[in-house]
């Protein structure tokens, strides 16, 4: 709790997606926690904070804590079976209940998939219906053929890293070193909701207080545009003036045309602005599944 600005006292077999926050209430990283048994949990982060991540835990655990910080990224595989068929292909091998009723979002549990027991866990970095199954790397590949066995009468397809990376950017799913670094706050990056102030305390809290009610300098945007997608680190003008960068971006076909992020100078409102001597329209965030009823369907 004290490590963490959302709330982690959940039950067991829940998760929590949360900032670690500096004391300057900026982030230090983003990481989703699964609270396995009452006094274990399984952090998640990306595969390049790994060591950072652990470091910063270990420097900033009170002094005299009972506690262990163990990695275990080579003993676990993470498939991300996503899509609005993955229920059903789960279901067919799997004995486990996968119904809204029975495993909501956010919650984690040990399920059998073929002859492997797997943790499954019902988050998305893609704004659909889905899964991470963290699974032993023993059995990866007995899970992984057995998943795409029964998934070819659902049209089941690998995909790569930058199609993950498109649809991520359609939902606005923030990304460390992109829209999350340690110059930007919660409030800023538009993740308040993962923010519990009502907390006694944790590490950023008294800054992000202070800040709370003044206007922010600079926010995250969305913003669309005809064309190939400009590259990331593009300036963004208005009336010829810096205002902004872009921090993702991507040629869109779902949508056809680009779809991008970036972070603006707080300023009277634009509808329009202009990106690599382009015009870029000032878009809601996310651009995709606004309400997130995709990803509890």
């Amino acid at each position: 709790q004290r490590l963490c600005a959302n709330d982690i006292a959940v039950p067991v077999g829940r998760t929590v997606y949360t900032a670690l926050l500096n004391e300057r209430g900026t982030f230090e990283s983003d990481v989703t926690l699964a609270r396995l048994w009452p006094d274990k949990f399984l952090l998640i982060t990306g595969s390049a904070q790994v060591t950072r991540d652990a470091d910063w835990i270990g420097r900033n655990s009170p002094e005299g804590a009972h506690v262990a910080l163990t990695d275990v990224t080579g003993a676990w595989t993470v498939l991300s079976l996503m899509g609005p068929h993955s229920r059903k292909l789960l279901q067919k091998v799997s004995p486990a209940d996968f119904t809204n009723a029975a495993f909501p979002f956010g919650t984690i549990r040990e399920v059998s998939i073929g002859y492997a027991t797997v943790l499954a866990s019902r988050r998305t970095y893609m704004g659909e219906l889905g899964w991470e199954l963290y699974v032993p790397v023993e059995f990866a590949v007995t899970v992984f053929e057995t998943l795409h066995g029964a998934g070819a009468a659902f049209g089941l397809r690998d995909m790569g890293y930058y199609a993950i990376e498109g649809l991520r950017i359609e939902k606005a799913y923030r990304a460390w070193g992109r829209e999350l670094t340690p110059d930007d706050t919660p409030w800023q990056a538009g993740l308040g909701w993962a923010v519990k102030l009502d907390k006694p305390t944790f590490i950023g809290r008294d800054a992000l207080i202070r800040t709370a009610k003044l206007p922010d300098e600079r926010r995250l945007f969305g913003f669309t545009m005809d064309g190939p997608a400009p590259l990331e680190g593009s300036v963004i003008r208005v009336n010829g003036d810096i205002v902004g960068h872009v921090t993702s971006s991507w040629d869109s076909p779902m949508y056809g045309h680009a779809v991008l992020m970036g972070w603006q100078k707080r300023m009277p409102h634009a509808d329009v602005v202009e990106i690599d001597g382009r015009e870029a329209r000032v878009s809601q965030l996310p651009f995709y599944d606004k309400d997130g009823a995709r990803a509890r369907l």
